[in-house]
C-alpha cells in the first residue's frame, strides 16, 4: 500500500481528484499526479516573472496555491470556479476550463521541475480573484481591491 504524505496541503490536493489514492501512489513513485480542475478550483495560467510580481502585490492574506514550472516559464494559480469572468480582460492570463488536467507534485517538494511557489495549506484557501485582477491589471495596483480579505 502507498504511504501517505502526512502533509495537509498534499492531502487536500489529492482530495480534489476522483481517486486520491492514485494521486498519492503517483507521488510515492516521485511522479506528477494528474488533478483535474472543476468543482473546487480552476487553473489560471501565466508566465513566471509576472506571477512572482503579482504574488508580492497580493500578499499572503489573499494568496492561494501557485504551481510553477520554471523550465517552461509557466505558473498556474488555483482560483474558485467562476473567476473566469473577472479575468476576461487580462490577456496575460489564460483560464483553463473545468476538467482541465494539471500535473501536480505534492505540496512539499518539486517533482520533474514542477513545484509550488505558494503551497496548498490544506484549508482549501484559493487566490482571491479580485486581488489577482488588481495585481495583473493595467496599473498593477499595489493596493488591495475593495472587499479583499485582510
Amino acid at each position: 500500500m502507498a504511504t501517505r504524505t502526512r502533509n495537509p496541503g498534499a492531502d487536500w490536493l489529492a482530495s480534489c481528484a476522483p481517486d486520491p489514492v492514485q494521486v498519492h501512489r503517483s507521488w510515492d513513485r516521485d511522479e506528477l499526479a494528474l488533478v483535474r480542475s472543476g468543482a473546487l478550483w480552476v487553473a489560471v495560467e501565466a508566465a513566471i516573472t509576472p506571477t512572482v510580481t503579482a504574488m508580492q502585490r497580493i500578499g499572503p492574506d489573499c494568496l492561494g496555491p501557485v504551481l510553477v514550472y520554471p523550465g517552461a516559464d509557466r505558473a498556474w494559480w488555483l482560483l474558485a470556479p467562476g473567476a473566469a469572468d473577472l479575468l476576461a480582460d487580462l490577456p496575460q492570463l489564460a483560464v483553463h476550463p473545468a476538467g482541465w488536467g494539471l500535473r501536480c507534485p505534492p505540496a512539499d517538494r518539486y517533482v520533474n521541475g514542477l513545484g509550488w511557489l505558494e503551497e496548498p495549506d490544506g484549508s482549501g484557501q484559493l487566490t482571491n480573484p479580485a486581488a489577482l485582477v488588481a495585481a495583473f491589471g493595467p496599473a498593477g495596483s499595489t493596493r488591495r481591491p475593495a472587499g479583499a480579505a485582510r
